[in-house]
């Protein structure tokens, strides 16, 4: 009789071990399982939907090329001999001023969408003139006259 309980409190000592084991790595294994099961649907869309490789042509054969791009032309005329100082936009809105001799000419050329062009000149002389060209196209052209003349051009959206 020592022998059959022996046995049977071994027997019972085992199967409480493995469902210990079981109850401490059944969230784990469940884990893996779900994991792979996902893995191997996201595999069979991908093959469905032929999208193997979603950056095979990123970034070969692109050329940026410019689109429309705008020529502004900043004019300042008056007597000649006489100097003007010359204040203007660039193409980023930064103010540069100069003085120059008349007449002066500046070309600026962007593809920004939208530029605003101004231009601000006083001359030595009694008369002066400035004008702004876009693409050709004469957009703003103003002229004075007077001792020490003073003009401006502006083209808020060139």
């Amino acid at each position: 009789m020592a022998e059959g309980r022996g046995s049977a409190k071994g027997a019972r000592v085992r199967s409480f071990s493995a469902a210990r084991v079981l109850k401490r790595i059944w969230i784990p294994l469940l884990l893996v399982i779900v994991l792979a099961v996902s893995g191997l649907v996201v595999s069979r869309l991908h093959r469905m939907f032929a999208s193997k490789d979603l950056n095979a042509g990123a970034g070969a054969g692109i050329e940026i090329v410019q689109f429309n791009p705008k020529v502004m032309v900043y004019d300042v005329f008056g007597t000649p001999g006489t100097t003007a100082q010359i204040s203007y936009f660039d193409t980023e809105a930064k103010v540069h001023t100069i003085e120059a001799p008349l007449p002066w000419s500046t070309t600026l050329s962007t593809t920004l969408p939208s530029v605003s062009a101004s231009l601000m000149a006083q001359g030595t002389g009694d008369q002066i003139g400035c004008r702004v060209t876009v693409n050709g196209t004469v957009r703003e052209e103003e002229t004075a006259s007077g001792v020490n003349a003073q003009t401006y051009c502006l083209v808020k959206s060139a």
